[in-house]
């Protein structure tokens, strides 16, 4: 499209450009186009995912994601220092940038110990019990970080004797390295209970814990429907009122809100338009010419 900064820059000394490329650079593969899932492989994530054959993308688009709220971070910055300084600038997000921030603790710990790891679906690594368990009805996981969460979790068990005195279990990582003897106590535990069951003890007691939910079950869960965390929008074309996502971050003072849906494609092209001057006859010949 031409709009590089040096030109807009020209028509406008203090104008902030963001940028979201699929690489970044400088670099050999600048140029080269990419969706999310690059910056997944890339980026150590997908390796490390599953069962490790075959390997393992998220289905949730993360790093397109991440990288659109990076630009967004990057450009209030940019706003924040033009209002003291007068000065734009450019702002540059990447997807392969995304990725590599995101996995980024994994990477710190190859380059520094080597410690070569490799996938094991969900089990947790550098802490135990961490997995996803079967209950009687369905799926649920528990993440058991830290000394004082694993005392609670022991004494849940009512084995406080017996996983509190095993040097096995002395630390985040001998539990991690020790995972399989833990996960399969508290799968046993799991087992004897529903979803709901378990991830009200475990609530109760004060320990990560949630249910896998299926998209309906997601949408219908009771505590995501009290938050208000979506919206209902009508859009043209669909049978009911799309749920869309408020602002995942509030502000008390001045709160992000939905006003309007999302426009069809082209429908505000001649408002703008004449916004910016265009008639009604040159907006016409401008579609005539298919040039919009």
């Amino acid at each position: 499209m031409k709009l590089d900064y040096e030109s807009l820059k020209a028509i406008k000394p203090d104008i902030i450009l963001t940028t979201a490329t699929a690489f970044g650079g400088p670099g050999p593969w600048s140029d080269r186009v990419g969706f999310d899932g690059v910056g997944q492989v890339m980026s150590g994530s997908v390796y490390m995912t599953g069962a490790g054959d075959p390997p393992y993308r998220a289905a949730v688009n993360w790093v397109d994601f991440g990288t659109a709220l990076h630009c967004a971070f990057g450009t209030l910055a940019a706003l924040i220092e033009r209002g003291k300084s007068g000065r734009g600038q450019i702002v540059e997000g990447a997807l392969l940038a995304t990725a590599l921030s995101f996995t980024n603790a994994t990477l710190i710990e190859q380059a520094v110990i080597k410690a070569n790891r490799v996938p094991t679906g969900n089990l947790g690594q550098t802490a135990a019990p961490a997995d996803i368990y079967r209950t009687k009805d369905g799926w649920m996981l528990c993440q058991v970080t830290g000394h004082p969460l694993f005392i609670r979790w022991a004494r849940l068990m009512g084995e406080e004797d017996q996983w509190l005195s095993d040097p096995r279990f002395a630390d985040d990582i001998k539990r991690g390295d020790n995972g399989p003897v833990i996960s399969e106590r508290m799968a046993r535990w799991c087992a004897e209970r529903t979803t709901q069951e378990a991830v009200d003890t475990l609530g109760g007691a004060m320990i990560p814990a949630g249910p896998v939910l299926s998209p309906q079950q997601a949408l219908d869960h009771p505590h995501i429907r009290a938050t208000g965390f979506m919206q209902d929008v009508d859009y043209p074309g669909l049978p009911i009122p799309a749920p869309v996502v408020r602002a995942a971050v509030r502000l008390s003072e001045t709160p992000g809100e939905i006003v309007a849906r999302p426009p069809m494609l082209g429908e505000h092209t001649d408002l703008l338009l004449a916004a910016l001057g265009y008639d009604t006859a040159a907006i016409a010949a401008l579609r005539q010419s298919g040039i919009i």
